[in-house]
């Protein structure tokens, strides 16, 4: 229920829940807008804290706060993260089980959760709607806001159904949320949500001072990554877009003496928790990772962000890049460019958008896979092998999984790959009924390991790891499942297996091929929509003259007063002004070539990124003939030569 804004008791909960005295910029402005009751747009860039600002709302109302995110993984990490932080969330997708919807949803009616995360799907269910208006919904947040605009670089339909909620709940005020807009995609939020006012948007400067922007041209990337972590100390994320390649370049990285792991959505949930604790912990320096790694991921001491493949947009980019440095200190977002990568960025827009008549086929062939019906399916959801699908009929992965994501953007199904749940256990015996059950030795054991293990078995559906419960055990695999599964038909506890299948579900019946249409606002405008945001990756990418970060922030709407000063293109602009200090750049190069083992000519550019390329190397050159240097032709190594 909208109130006055208590900064006390906001505070309070601030430090009480996550640790902290102050909030960060703009942060204060959204609460205390969203407590008094105020539609609310808040952009705040990458690492802005904007979880926050609907966290802690949350905490002040007296009701339930809905938010709505798109993305399954982030909801899940963030309702583990409140629940840590002993504030009690739940959240509901389509991969659930039926008993942990009927779970989720008797407890929010009950006002024992005071979050309910939800995918905008779900808002497509006439009965969940109903079932809603059961609750004492006071607040509703809107994650990743820019899927609602047409204009956005990830317009989700599905998103269009918020409405239908402000009408259930017209008392509730809407806060939206975005790291990423443009002022079109700004006023576009606030129009399809119908604000009743536009007097309360609060944002943050997209600048971020302490980031170097760097593009480095190169055919040879593998060699050129190697040169750019050699020089740069500190934690660090390289994004490609290949799962395949993720694996590639950690394993060159780990033979180069480099501590390096790999990170794609196709992962195991144990296998992603353990990969990015053994990252957040510094165990492991370099993380290489498919656009899946970063997400609800907070860790403050990235020092370099390297894109080894080029983003689609400057709102992906921007997003990824904005994961280094958040503590503040210095720290660089490096491209890796080579001469192929704008036809590449240039046939992406094709691969996104596949020819209507193959994605009607997909849809078909879809169903026959899943044995459904016409007009079944609705409201079911099928796990779904989208790689035996393709072997099966033949169809090329990357336009199959394209016509896929169009079909539920335009609300035919909901397709959903990122979901990899852990396995699940929840107690259904009371701990007195516990000591009156007949268990066989395994079963007893398995028991009393997972009562000492897990808190809150008895309240709710808690991810156990059975790796864990082997090793403690002593049991094999097959059998600590097999115990789990005699549990369950004992009625003692109710386990999950965990499952990494994707999963389509049905959010209409299903339909006739010949009635499968693609709307101009998800087909022809999202094209033409990409089609630009690929030519402004490509101006940042390839420019050779201005500032990268005027760029940048002039696509977001942001008017700069000057240039950066610390992007590749300001600096290069800088030594020329200047001229080159040809003394000073020799004792340079002498003093590097001189430490054990010499170095490599990128290497030495890459340290002396002051002066030009061509510098650098023209003083090379004049050192080996001078017989002061030795320059291996094969390596490109430069040894200093001993007096």
């Amino acid at each position: 229920m909208a109130g006055a804004y208590d900064r006390a008791a906001a505070l309070g909960l601030l430090e009480k829940h996550w640790g902290y005295t102050s909030f960060r910029p703009a942060q204060e402005e959204i609460i205390s807008s969203f407590v008094a009751g105020n539609d609310t747009l808040g952009l705040l860039p990458t690492g802005g804290g904007k979880s926050i600002t609907f966290q802690i709302p949350a905490l002040l109302s007296e009701g339930l706060t809905v938010v709505v995110t798109p993305l399954i993984s982030l909801m899940k990490d963030q309702v583990d993260n409140l629940r840590e932080r002993g504030v009690m969330a739940t959240c509901l997708y389509s991969g659930l089980t039926r008993a942990e919807v009927k779970l989720g949803i008797d407890r929010c009616r009950l006002g024992k959760v005071k979050m309910l995360y939800v995918s905008p799907e779900r808002l497509q269910s006439k009965s969940f709607i109903e079932t809603l208006r059961l609750m004492k919904v006071t607040q509703i947040v809107v994650d990743e806001a820019h899927c609602i605009s047409q204009w956005g670089y990830d317009f989700r339909p599905s998103y269009l159904k918020i409405k239908d909620l402000r009408k259930t709940f017209p008392g509730a005020p809407v806060l939206a949320l975005t790291a990423s807009a443009t002022p079109e995609v700004a006023s576009d939020i606030m129009e399809q949500l119908e604000f009743r006012s536009r007097d309360h948007v609060y944002s943050r400067s997209f600048s971020r001072d302490n980031i170097s922007y760097v593009v480095r041209y190169c055919d040879h990337k593998e060699g050129k990554l190697r040169e750019i972590l050699h020089a740069v100390a500190g934690t660090g994320i390289v994004y490609v877009r290949s799962r395949k390649l993720t694996r590639q370049l950690s394993d060159m990285l780990v033979a180069d003496g480099i501590s390096a792991d790999f990170y794609h959505a196709g992962l195991a949930p144990e296998d992603k928790n353990e990969k990015q604790n053994r990252w957040k912990s510094g165990e492991t320096r370099v993380i290489v990772a498919t656009n899946a790694f970063g997400m609800g991921i907070d860790k403050p001491d990235v020092r370099l962000v390297v894109h080894y493949d080029l983003p689609s947009s400057l709102e992906e980019y921007y997003q990824e890049a904005g994961r280094a440095g958040r503590d503040g200190l210095p720290s660089f977002a490096v491209v890796l460019a080579s001469r192929a990568d704008k036809g590449t960025l240039t046939r992406r827009v094709s691969q996104a958008f596949p020819e209507k008549g193959f994605i009607s086929r997909v849809y078909e062939l879809a169903g026959n896979f899943l044995d459904v019906a016409v007009g079944e399916g609705y409201n079911q959801v099928y796990p779904f092998d989208f790689n035996t699908f393709c072997v099966r009929f033949k169809v090329q992965p990357l336009a199959a999984h394209s016509a896929l994501t169009l079909l539920t953007r335009a609300g035919w199904i909901e397709f959903t790959e990122e979901i990899a749940t852990q396995s699940r256990v929840m107690m259904l015996v009371t701990k007195s009924e516990l000591y009156q059950q007949n268990l066989t030795p395994n079963e007893d054991k398995l028991l009393q390991l997972l009562l000492r293990s897990y808190t809150g078995l008895f309240a709710d559906y808690v991810p156990i790891n059975e790796t864990l419960l082997q090793s403690r055990t002593g049991l094999g695999a097959q059998e600590v499942y097999d115990t789990l599964l005699s549990l369950t038909r004992k009625h003692v506890l109710h386990f999950i297996p965990r499952k990494t299948s994707p999963y389509i579900f049905y959010t209409t019946s299903r339909e006739e091929p010949r009635y499968i249409t693609m709307p101009k606002a998800v087909y022809e405008d999202q094209k033409a929509r990409l089609e630009k945001r690929v030519e402004s990756m490509k101006q940042f990418v390839y420019a050779q003259d201005g500032c990268r970060v005027q760029r940048l922030l002039n696509y977001f709407g942001e008017t700069t007063a000057g240039e950066c000063g610390k992007c590749d293109l300001c600096r290069a602009r800088r030594v020329a002004a200047r001229g080159v200090d040809w003394n000073a750049l020799e004792k340079s190069i002498l003093y590097l070539s001189g430490q054990p083992g010499g170095h490599t000519v990128g290497y030495i550019q890459q340290q002396l990124d002051l002066y030009p390329k061509e510098a650098v190397v023209q003083m090379i050159r004049s050192l080996a003939d001078r017989s002061l240097v030795k320059l291996d032709l094969a390596t490109f190594n430069v040894v200093k030569v001993k007096n």
